[in-house]
C-alpha cells in the first residue's frame, strides 16, 4: 500500500506548522486516509523545541474540533529531507531555511502550503505564505485555520491519485 509523508515546516513549530499537522491529521482522518498520509510538523529554528503549541493556537483549533495539545515543537533534522515526500513550509522564509540546510537532490520535496489552495477558493488569490500570527491576536489564529483548512484540502484532493495509483 503506497503511502506519503508530509512534515509541515514554520519557524517555531508552536503556531502555524502545528495547526497544519492538527487540521491535514483531521481531514485526513475524514477522508479515510490516516494509514496512507503520515503526518508531523517541525521548525526551522530550536526556540521551541519540547513546547506544546501557543495557547491561541490551541483555543483557536479546539473551537473547529482540532485537537493540538499532546504535539510538542521540535526542530527540522537532516533525516527529515530523507524521512518525508514532502516538507511543506509555511511561508518563503522557511522555505530558503530548509534550503540552506536541504540536500541538493531532495530540494524538489520543499513546498510551500498555499500552493495547495485550490484555484475556485477565490478567497486567497495571490497569497501565497500562511500569515504568521505570532505577535498578533487571535483573529490572526483564525486566519491560519481558514488557510490550512483550504490549503491541507487541496493538499488531499493533490495527493489522492498518487495513494490510488
Amino acid at each position: 500500500m503506497k503511502t506519503v509523508s508530509i512534515c509541515f515546516v514554520c519557524l517555531g513549530n508552536i503556531c502555524r506548522s502545528p495547526t497544519a499537522e492538527g487540521v491535514m491529521r483531521h481531514l485526513v482522518g475524514e477522508a479515510k486516509l490516516a494509514e496512507r498520509i503520515l503526518i508531523d510538523s517541525a521548525g526551522t529554528g530550536d526556540w521551541h523545541i519540547g513546547q506544546p503549541p501557543d495557547e491561541r493556537a490551541q483555543f483557536a483549533a479546539s473551537r473547529r474540533g482540532y485537537e493540538l495539545a499532546a504535539l510538542r515543537g521540535r526542530q527540522i533534522t537532516a533525516s527529515d529531507f530523507e524521512r518525508f515526500d514532502l516538507l511543506i513550509a509555511m511561508d518563503d522564509k522557511n522555505v530558503a531555511a530548509l534550503c540552506e540546510v536541504c540536500p541538493a537532490e531532495q530540494r524538489d520535496k520543499i513546498r510551500l502550503l498555499m500552493e495547495f489552495v485550490p484555484a475556485t477558493d477565490g478567497r486567497w488569490d495571490g497569497a501565497r505564505e500562511i500569515v504568521d500570527p505570532y505577535f498578533g491576536g487571535a483573529e490572526g489564529f483564525e486566519q491560519v485555520l481558514d488557510q490550512c483548512e483550504a490549503a491541507c484540502g487541496g493538499l488531499i484532493a493533490a495527493l489522492r491519485p498518487q495513494l490510488v495509483a
